[in-house]
């Protein structure tokens, strides 16, 4: 394969359209080429030079596309993916890959058939926090870990519309944001013997799960993770604990927002938070500042492209999506039968 390497993206809604464009976009190696809109050409009004098509079907057909970004909601990923795959294309599919976890389970194995990647665009194992988290862990500054907190709290009492509120398997904020906190508690701690999980609709008329509350328990260690969308007080993005001191941090990663503000994820500011902004290390002789890492979703795709080009190793695994989906469906069980469920029942 030579770069730039040619790139699809299926489906150009505000996802696509503020954060995987743009970051393919400033990738030397990849090349955005193609957009699969049903009814619009916005995606041309950034890209005038993309080639738009109105199904994956015609793009498959008509287009010498290398790597296929899917992008739609959570229904579609498993087919399109699949689809891709058996036409030979290298596949990214947005997290948390698909909705069941035999469904990533079969893709893996056509995938490693067919010889292509296919992998779930994790894009906040590069949040500024989640690297600054591990560095502390990597430092054992804190001493023997007991526990960590992760939010992910928002406010936002009113239903939007969105198709993630509506009723549908993989609809709901614990695929959403709950993909995110359990996938990174998993990459910095590994597999938890157990999980249980506390998963609700809290907003009038929510048709799908709105809060969850979920503790990855590892013996002496346990990670509570918990997102939710009636939450305007501040509440800390990371508490950790440890024998000797703790951590704690509050405010989100800063790449989300400066996406939203239209803003080219280039150059060396990108993703560097302000010095009143990092967290805080509480040890026996002293609070201090604790340098927030720069988050940097260029990674991803840069991973991307060095896999193709360069034989380098994916950081995101279809196997490691396998095993966040099993967790999540863990997290459904123990939720609906009020009780915790083992490493070896889940088998994540």
């Amino acid at each position: 394969m030579k770069s730039p390497i040619k790139t699809a993206i299926v489906g150009y809604g505000s996802v696509a359209e503020k954060m995987h464009a743009p970051l393919i976009s400033v990738c030397s190696d990849l090349e955005l080429i193609a957009v699969v809109e049903r009814h619009q050409n916005k995606s041309q009004e950034k890209y005038p030079e993309v080639t738009i098509y109105r199904s994956l079907e015609e793009l498959l057909e008509k287009s010498d596309v290398d790597l296929v970004v899917i992008t739609t909601p959570n229904t579609h990923h498993f087919p399109m993916a699949k689809q891709c795959l058996l036409a030979g294309k290298h596949v990214v599919v947005d997290k948390p890959i698909t909705i069941h976890s035999w469904e990533a389970e079969e893709l893996k194995v056509l995938s490693e058939k067919v010889g292509k990647i296919c992998t779930a665009f994790q894009n906040r194992r590069f949040d500024g926090d989640i690297l600054t988290l591990q560095q502390l862990v990597e430092e054992e500054t804190l001493g023997g870990l007991v526990y960590l907190e992760s939010h992910f709290d928002r406010f936002r009492p009113d239903l939007s519309g969105n198709w993630r509120e509506e009723v549908g398997a993989g609809n709901g904020i614990t695929y959403d944001l709950g993909s995110h906190l359990i996938d990174q508690v998993y990459i910095t701690f590994g597999a938890p013997d157990s999980i249980q999980a506390d998963i609700r609709k809290q907003r009038t008329d929510a048709i799908v799960d709105d809060h969850f509350d979920i503790t990855m328990d590892y013996g002496r260690f346990k990670a509570r993770l918990t997102a939710g969308v009636l939450v305007n007080a501040p509440t800390p993005k990371y508490l950790l604990l440890g024998q000797n001191g703790s951590y704690q941090k509050f405010g989100m990663d800063v790449q989300e927002q400066a996406f939203k503000a239209g803003v080219q994820p280039a150059g060396d500011s990108w993703g560097v938070e302000p010095e009143e902004n990092w967290g805080k290390i509480f040890l026996k002789d002293g609070t201090k500042p604790y340098p927030s890492i720069p988050g940097d979703y260029r990674i991803f795709y840069n991973n991307i492209a060095d896999v193709l080009l360069r034989g380098a190793s994916l950081k995101v695994t279809i196997q490691q999506a396998i095993s966040v989906l099993k967790m999540i469906e863990a997290s459904f069980l123990s939720a609906s039968e009020n009780r915790s469920i083992a490493r070896e029942e889940g088998n994540w």
